[in-house]
């Protein structure tokens, strides 16, 4: 119940700045993460935990400043490892994490496995748009460096994840590029827009062909393909952009006067709305596309909120399951064509 969560709370606030001690499991000796979940609910009388969840222990923790390449080795004791480790051993149907974006990517990678035929995951999160729906980003800083078939991969599972868990029957499909004209950017760009126009042809994706950054939150598509590096810098720039325009509404507007205060008041439920649509908090986390199960990112800062709708991404994720028809889709983009 409400009343007996509060209490609950109210007991595991009495310990925060408690330093983490492996094994330990009281206030005289500090505590780790599972004697501290333990101790909390056995000080107020629960002895057992709720129906469908379990506890694994795990003494050690992936440090943001660890190389990823190393944690599965030197960090197999962290709950990072041991959590992909019971995925991967169908334990569980996904696995949620606010660590280090780094080691989970590769621990993911190398634990829980790619989908067959998929060359690199790819972090794809939803941004909303002006259409009222969400913009998939692939790839929003997992992989800097790309090769155009990576973008062309990037492509078709975006399109796909569009399909099976936002809904939308024909997604868009564009290139994020300086310029609309076929001709426009580096050769990455040129390469990667030949091979997503042919999947095009052969109905693979709807792609509809270069898309400048300033179309992206205005939802011109439903998908948008791009390097790691660009994808991250496009994101925080939409980012740093809301929070530039909030704070401007703010002190520019509703805190000029008493007048501007007063309609404030009247403003506040549709300016709650769109700082909630922008809010990473009520979005839960990124999933990590292409890999064979689900796999969600959480933001570092995240609360209980934000904990609570990763939960719930990483449920729908799990229900949509779309990792046989993105294979099936891999195998045609690789068909080549019949000679006469």
């Amino acid at each position: 119940s409400d009343e007996t969560f509060a209490t609950l709370i109210g007991e595991a606030e009495k310990y925060l700045n408690y330093p983490y001690v492996w094994g330990g499991s009281n206030p005289s000796t500090a505590f780790d993460c599972s004697g501290f979940v333990y101790y909390v609910m056995r000080a107020n009388g629960i002895n057992d935990l709720p129906e469908g969840i379990e506890i694994s222990h795990a003494d050690d923790v992936v440090d943001m400043h660890d190389d990823p390449a190393s944690v599965i080795h030197k960090r197999k004791n962290s709950s990072m490892i041991i959590g992909l480790k019971m995925l991967a051993d169908g334990q569980g149907d996904a696995f949620i994490s606010a660590g280090s974006t780094g080691a989970l990517l590769t621990g993911a990678t190398l634990l829980v496995k790619r989908v067959k035929g998929i060359r690199r995951a790819a972090m794809g999160p939803g941004m909303p748009n002006k259409a009222g729906g969400k913009t998939i980003l692939l790839d929003c800083g997992a992989n800097a460096e790309c090769t155009p078939e990576f973008l062309l991969q990037f492509g078709l599972v975006g399109s796909i994840y569009a399909k099976k868990c936002l809904g939308v029957e024909n997604p868009k499909v564009g290139l994020l590029n300086i310029g609309a004209e076929d001709t426009k950017g580096t050769p990455l760009q040129k390469e990667a827009f030949a091979l997503l126009q042919q999947a095009g042809e052969k109905g693979l994706i709807n792609f509809v062909g270069n898309t400048e950054a300033r179309d992206v939150p205005l939802g011109a598509v439903d998908v948008i393909v791009c390097d790691g590096f660009s994808g991250n810098v496009l994101l925080k720039s939409i980012e740093g952009t809301a929070m530039f325009m909030g704070s401007l509404m703010k002190h520019k507007i509703f805190k000029r006067n008493f007048f501007s205060k007063i309609g404030y008041l009247f403003c506040k439920p549709g300016v709650d709305e769109v700082m909630g649509m922008l809010d990473y908090r009520t979005i839960g986390g990124t999933q990590f596309l292409g890999i064979s199960k689900p796999v969600i990112k959480a933001h570092g800062a995240s609360d209980a909120l934000a904990f609570r709708n990763a939960v719930r991404q990483a449920m729908e994720a799990s229900q949509a399951d779309f990792s046989a028809e993105l294979e099936k889709g891999l195998a045609a983009l690789t068909e080549k064509e019949p000679t006469e």
